[in-house]
């Protein structure tokens, strides 16, 4: 069995039995299951050869795209696309900001852009910059500290995706947005954001959240994804590196997603 995972996350590979009553895309009903409450048992993940999924959590990757490119899509990919469809802003011509260029964030410039949107990649410092630009594709880069750069751009983007993982100021990015605009945090922040009630009353501005997305969001962004031919760029490890690869992790030592290629991972002695 062919298997590949993002480490920690997604897995992607080839079924290798499915039951008789497996149902095919048109027939399956789809809901919020990223929205139930969680009730603390555990799931047996994809560090193994092979797996047992519900067919409800499957989704057919679409011909000509890679399980290693799948897996990131499954998450990243996922993440971001939700948010910019449910609320309205899978549109071309939009302004869009990315705060944030992680694996989250790399995605978010990527489908942005190929949603037809001038993307403004923002960040804490300027060291991302060339990537950003030159890489990635983001028609502009803004660090969030230089005030000047900020106020220039004031009332300027409709949205901005808020990928940011730890506590960090609101106020640049709500001044940043127009009229009705959004602002969607993403990352999970076990400590409350402090912001000013005016700057979000005045323009009538939103901030609001988005957790990964639904099996119906999946197989769209991924039929998306093969269209547009966007990729997550990541780097293909074996399971013998994996204590190395979280060691890596936690020095944010990567670009931009580990990908487990358990297949071609010697498990069994």
């Amino acid at each position: 069995m062919l298997l590949v995972l993002e480490l920690l996350l997604e897995a992607a590979g080839i079924a290798i039995h499915a039951n008789q009553t497996l149902s095919n895309t048109a027939t399956r009903k789809f809901g919020l299951t990223m929205m139930c409450t969680l009730t603390g048992k555990p799931t047996q993940g994809g560090f193994a050869e092979s797996m047992v999924v519900d067919q409800k959590f499957v989704v057919k990757i679409p011909d000509g795209m890679s399980p290693e490119q799948a897996a990131p899509l499954l998450c990243a990919g996922l993440t971001v696309y939700s948010p910019l469809k449910h609320f309205g802003l899978n549109k071309s011509g939009l302004r869009g900001g990315i705060l944030g260029l992680g694996g989250v964030g790399h995605m978010g410039v990527k489908i942005a852009k190929a949603m037809g949107h001038h993307v403004t990649v923002i960040s804490s410092s300027d060291k991302k910059r060339e990537e950003a630009l030159e890489h990635l594709g983001a028609d502009e880069y803004l660090v969030s500290s230089d005030g000047e750069g900020v106020q220039k751009a004031a009332d300027s983007l409709d949205y901005i995706i808020d990928t940011v993982p730890v506590v960090h100021p609101l106020e640049p990015c709500l001044s940043l947005l127009k009229l009705d605009g959004k602002l969607i945090l993403m990352g999970v922040i076990n400590a409350p954001l402090q912001f000013l009630t005016p700057m979000v009353m005045i323009g009538r501005k939103s901030i609001t959240g988005s957790f990964i997305g639904s099996m119906k969001e999946t197989e769209e962004m991924l039929e998306f994804c093969k269209e547009k031919g966007l990729t997550s760029k990541i780097e293909v490890i074996k399971m013998d590196y994996i204590n190395t690869a979280f060691e890596r992790l936690e020095k944010n030592d990567v670009r931009y997603r580990f990908v487990v290629d358990v297949a071609g991972s010697k498990l069994s002695p």
